[in-house]
């Protein structure tokens, strides 16, 4: 009697011995990747919690007609609160501040950051200490900034600047020396110093970092030639920190746009120096209207976003550059 043999089923050991080597391949990545990838899922999730949600509150809130003063009169606005926003003269007024005011603090930031790191990048004695009391204002609490230029420095009773002007009026025998009133006389002015004079430490690091990258050889080179300091500086220093030049611009722009401390701290928002920042305080805390409020605020997010993204595209060039050395 004939025997029967019977062909042994796919994936038995007579057969293809399991799944194929690929596919297991497949799956050991994948595991590793998530043993890799768990001990961040935690963080992930509580950066969620933390920013995206209340970003996604603020959307839908800003879709909405909510004022604290008219509890009864609160439904769905549409666009109606980005049309106001959009149309409001005290908002079109607080971004040409903001402009103005941003513009000013980067630009004399970045020159006088500039000049401290070329001299920072020289050798002399006591280097350490003098970068160490050059970085400290940027170390400073923004609100103790704000309130040690607005009372040590600004005020016109007893503050150090009109003290040195009596100072030196009394040195050639006057006995009445100018006592302006800085916060009144040049209230925006006032703002802007005392940000220039803490944020020009942060431009300063920036460019010693791209100054202490430099290829020493090519400076070397250029000197050997009969090449001067300024043509140096000019011909491959300058070409060279042109990243780190807009890197630099780029996150001081960020975050000066969104500086809040030193406008309500010294001005409190007055004669003129009422940022978005201190407008959406306003709309909120005083007008009460949350709505409106959270529109401007979705509104600089999203200006804040479109320079943020050159400021990654910035970093991830400079990145590339640093790789490819």
């Amino acid at each position: 009697m004939p025997t029967q043999t019977t062909e042994p089923p796919r994936g038995t050991a007579a057969g293809t011995a399991g799944p194929a080597p690929a596919a297991r391949a497949r799956r050991a990545e994948r595991a590793k990747d998530w043993a890799r990838r768990a001990p961040l899922l935690p963080a992930l999730v509580f950066l969620v919690i933390v920013t995206q949600l209340p970003f996604v509150a603020t959307v839908v809130i800003s879709f909405t007609r909510w004022n604290a003063l008219a509890p009864d009169n609160r439904g769905f606005a549409a666009f109606d609160n980005y049309r106001a926003v959009f149309t409001d003269p005290a908002m079109r007024s607080s971004v040409g501040t903001t402009v103005l005011l941003t513009v000013t603090v980067v630009l004399v930031s970045l020159v006088l950051g500039l000049g401290l790191a070329l001299l920072l990048d020289r050798s002399f004695r006591g280097r350490g200490l003098v970068r160490t009391l050059l970085i400290t204002p940027f170390l400073v609490v923004p609100v103790a900034s704000a309130l040690l230029w607005k009372h040590a420095l600004y005020n016109a009773s007893y503050g150090l600047l009109n003290g040195v002007l009596t100072w030196i009026w009394r040195l050639f025998g006057s006995d009445s020396p100018p006592q302006p009133d800085w916060m009144t006389d040049s209230p925006l002015a006032a703002v802007e110093v005392s940000l220039i004079w803490q944020w020009t430490p942060f431009m300063m690091l920036i460019l010693l970092a791209g100054l202490q990258s430099r290829a020493g050889d090519a400076i070397e080179a250029a000197r050997m030639d009969g090449a001067s300091a300024f043509d140096v500086f000019r011909y491959l220093t300058l070409p060279h920190l042109r990243r780190y030049l807009e890197l630099a611009a780029l996150l001081g722009t960020v975050y000066v746009v969104q500086n809040f401390d030193a406008v309500f701290t010294i001005t409190s928002g007055g004669l003129g120096t009422a940022n978005l920042p201190y407008t959406i305080y306003q709309t909120f805390y005083q007008a009460h209207d949350y709505g409106r409020a959270s529109a401007q605020g979705v509104v600089v997010v999203l200006c804040s976003l479109v320079v943020a993204t050159f400021a990654l595209r910035t970093v991830s060039s400079l990145l590339r550059e640093e790789v490819t050395r």
